[in-house]
């Protein structure tokens, strides 16, 4: 199913949600501000209050924390009360693209962008989002740049999305017949509440704020028994840059107990590794030996032109080693390689060469990227 149509919708529609969603998040922001700086007052008419033994202030600066306390509480029960989770609903999405972040288990954390098309009933265009969540090793070679995905996600908040793993077969069918159009970027959504930094940022500035304004009126009585000094402090900064050439490679030998690649979940682990040290996912090769992984890139080749790491089947390149040593005449071998390279063209995954070496000679076979064997090169046949 194709969501041209959605996808014009969305722009169109973009810049009034846009709209609506920056107003209400200056009247928040409006409303944080002022709660602090009065919160800020509160703690400062106490402390004023406690050095000029200024009961009246002391006890104006108690009542309003008592009473921002009691209008707190009172709130928080009446919200726990009304507000009820909204249903999730099922769609499809298309993956832009995804990375794998870290972890050494069964779980790996991974970071989508996607484009979500919800089903007409909704009546939302298609848009972006960009979300995080953990993905068991054995499924990630599923999840490709230009796939499609069955999602859940809030209506009331888009961006809480996250991918069902295990859809039924009804949704497997649909994301497997789907075609998604790519949502304009101006389409991304985000939640509003995540930039916590800036919420952080407003509140302390209104604190400041509303101290300061106290302070300063009663700065006469403060500072008539003395003199206060104060102190500049300096901050300094460094920056430096560097540049990056247009090629890269790096590599890594693995030691220690069960130290071997073939060692399930070890490839994959080293892989993201060497793609956080070379920070790229995408490279022009990958070599794989017994206790080494080395890789090869170069930023200026097109992404069509090249092995994207998450997305490579780790979990079944140890059953290819097997396969080599067992069926193409070597009978004990001394080494085994593996070859991963672009494939030749648009829409052809990167090939898999797998290479055992022994006393019999050397052989290998091909694979795709989905593990299964393209060809064989036994010992001794050319």
């Amino acid at each position: 199913m194709g969501m041209t149509g959605q996808r014009y919708s969305g722009e169109l529609n973009g810049p009034v949600e846009q709209r609506r969603s920056g107003v209400g998040r200056v009247l928040v922001a409006l409303r944080l501000t002022v709660v602090s700086a009065v919160i800020g007052a509160a703690l400062a008419a106490l402390v004023v209050g406690v050095i000029l033994k200024d009961v009246p202030v002391l006890a104006t600066g108690g009542g309003v924390l008592a009473l921002l306390v009691l209008l707190a509480f009172l709130g928080g029960r009446r919200g726990a009360g009304s507000d009820a989770p909204p249903a999730r609903r099922t769609a499809l999405a298309r993956i832009e693209d995804l990375r794998a972040t870290g972890g050494e288990t069964a779980d790996v954390p991974v970071t989508f962008r996607l484009t979500v098309a919800p089903e007409p009933e909704d009546e939302r265009p298609a848009y972006r989002v960009k979300i995080s969540q953990s993905i068991n090793l054995v499924d990630i070679p599923a999840y490709r740049p230009r796939g499609i995905a069955v999602v859940e996600y809030h209506p009331e908040k888009p961006w809480d999305v996250r991918i069902v793993t295990r859809p039924t077969p009804e949704w497997s069918r649909r994301a497997e017949e789907a075609e998604i159009d790519s949502a304009p970027e101006s389409t991304l959504v985000r939640d509003p509440d995540g930039g916590a930094g800036a919420w952080c940022l407003l509140v302390l500035v209104g604190l400041l704020a509303g101290a300061a304004l106290v302070v300063l009126s009663f700065r006469g009585e403060l500072f008539a028994s003395g003199d206060a000094g104060g102190g500049a402090a300096k901050e300094s900064s460094s920056a430096s840059s560097s540049s990056a050439s247009r090629t890269f490679s790096t590599s890594t030998t693995v030691s220690g107990p069960s130290s071997s690649l073939l060692t399930f979940g070890r490839m994959r682990v080293t892989a993201m590794e060497l793609e956080a040290r070379v920070d790229s996912a995408y490279v022009t090769s990958l070599r794989i030996e017994d206790h080494r992984m080395a890789v090869r890139g170069d930023s200026a080749r097109p992404l069509a032109e090249t092995v994207h790491l998450p997305s490579l089947p780790y979990e079944l390149l140890p059953g290819l080693v097997r396969e080599a040593r067992a069926t193409l005449g070597v009978r004990e071998a001394d080494s085994w390689r593996i070859d991963v390279t672009p494939g030749g063209g648009a829409g052809v995954g990167p090939r898999v060469r797998v290479t055992v070496s022994g006393t019999e000679g050397t052989a290998h076979l091909d694979a795709d990227v989905t593990g299964r064997i393209t060809d064989r090169r036994a010992v001794g046949v050319s």
